[in-house]
């Protein structure tokens, strides 16, 4: 059983052009469900967002969106079987999310996605977090994002790397192992 109850999950609303990208989210999703752990997202029923949470659903997590009164002025499609929380922006959003999260699941996605976690990594650096961020590494996506890292610290822009709270798989079941295992 995990000490992690409840992981947000920040993800691509669209699927890329990686077939695998899908197949991992709906694994994500599945092993949310099996674990007990409730998952928190945009409330989206589009990409990747939407097939983690559906298959998170189809195996009976409890699901949780929260999304922005624009983005439902856009008509973006939510998905209907979640609780779903509509709040006034996005940085209220990224709060909501990260108060109803133990710790994070990063899969493929863009610029939003990228946003939800260098906030949280911020967060860390200053000392205002210590939730987990958990990098589902699909055909090596985020190793770029690895490298930027590691220049980072090695030009002297991160010191003291033990206060971030990283993790990378290159396989959901090897993710959730990291998961389960994660203050043991």
């Amino acid at each position: 059983m995990s000490k992690l109850k409840s992981l947000a999950v920040y993800c691509g609303h669209q699927f890329g052009k990686n077939l695998q990208f899908e197949r991992d989210a709906v694994r994500i999703g599945k092993l949310l469900a099996e674990n007990k752990i409730r998952m928190i997202f945009g409330g989206g029923n589009v990409g990747l967002m939407g097939a983690t949470a559906t298959a998170a659903l189809e195996n009976g997590a409890r699901v949780i969106g929260v999304t922005t009164h624009n983005v439902v002025a856009l008509q973006e499609p939510a998905h209907d079987k979640i609780e779903l929380e509509i709040v006034d922006g996005v940085n209220e959003r990224k709060q909501r999310m990260y108060e109803l999260s133990d710790g994070f699941i990063i899969l493929p996605g863009g610029i939003g996605t990228l946003n939800e976690f260098t906030d949280i990594l911020t967060m860390q650096q200053i000392g205002e977090s210590t939730k987990p961020l958990f990098f589902m590494n699909t055909e090596k996506f985020w190793e770029p994002f690895g490298c930027l890292f590691s220049a980072m610290r090695a030009d002297g822009f991160i010191e003291h790397a033990d206060k971030y709270h990283v993790f990378v798989a290159d396989t959901p079941d090897d993710l959730f192992k990291q998961i389960l295992d994660y203050g043991k």
